[in-house]
């Protein structure tokens, strides 16, 4: 424990949220260190998975890549995104990640700033399992 009080967070100390497709672990934000300028956690998705297109009216998003192979589809345009590469995503930009690779893809994401409430700072723009992660997006 630091004299701060404060005490690192370990991924297997958040529980993984599925309802959007990977595993998503936010580490860092307000409810698990009382952040207050962003959130930072990580995201694991296996192949042939991907997380469900959504949007951050608030916050810009930044992704970095660890290991595997993602293509992010950005509105109508895609990036293809290696291990030890980063991507910006701005904000009210719509976004869906999928693992274009044959091993689990591994990345972390920061965004910021928050919104002045959680509950609007996320926009669901579909459901986990409506999308197709085969279509071809090149």
């Amino acid at each position: 424990m630091l004299a701060s009080g404060l005490k690192p967070i370990s991924m297997l100390d958040v529980p993984a949220d599925t309802r959007r497709g990977g595993e998503i672990r936010t580490l860092l934000s307000p409810r698990t260190v009382g952040s207050t300028s962003g959130f930072m956690g990580v995201a694991t998705v296996a192949p042939g998975d991907y997380i469900a297109s959504h949007l951050h009216p608030y916050s810009e998003e930044f992704v970095f890549l660890v290991r595997g192979r993602l293509r992010a589809d950005l509105g109508d345009e895609s990036v293809q995104l290696t291990a030890g590469q980063g991507l910006l995503v701005p904000k009210h930009t719509p976004h869906r990640l999928v693992n274009t690779g044959d091993e689990e893809a591994f990345l972390v994401f920061h965004l910021g700033p928050l919104a002045p409430r959680p509950e609007i700072g996320h926009v669901d723009l579909e459901e986990h399992g409506d999308y197709d992660p085969k279509a071809d997006r090149s």
